[in-house]
């Protein structure tokens, strides 16, 4: 009996975990397919311009991975865009600087932030996206 009852307690964790894991938001490297895939299907995007010299970035960085385990967030895609390698989309969105967030909704651009460090302004920013 113990055996069955310690087995039905580690089946409901692992689908605790499982749900956990797929609600929250989804964080990949730039792709130019996906990216543009995402925005012609007018899901929310943001898209993270960061550079590993940058210490705004990492101030950034833990307060974005807490937002995106968020419920909420579910359904949203963080594209992280390397400042000094993304050339073309930084001309294409007009960035001119890292620790950049651009927000997108329905396809098009509907906020954006540059050296923001304040946990409520970004998730007052991210929150833009849904």
């Amino acid at each position: 009996m113990k055996s069955t009852l310690r087995h039905a307690i580690h089946i409901v964790l692992l689908a605790a975990g499982l749900a956990f894991a797929t609600s929250q938001a989804a964080e990949v490297g730039y792709d130019k397919a996906r990216f543009d895939a995402a925005l012609a299907e007018g899901k929310p995007v943001i898209v993270d311009f960061a550079a590993s010299w940058c210490p705004t970035c990492r101030a950034q960085k833990p307060i974005v991975d807490e937002l995106l385990k968020e419920p909420r967030m579910q359904g949203v895609t963080l594209f992280r865009a390397d400042f000094d390698t993304e050339k073309d989309l930084k001309s294409k969105l007009h960035v001119v600087q890292q620790s950049t967030f651009v927000v997108f909704k329905g396809g098009k651009e509907v906020a954006r932030s540059t050296g923001q460090t304040a946990h409520q302004a970004i998730a007052d920013l991210f929150a833009q996206a849904l």
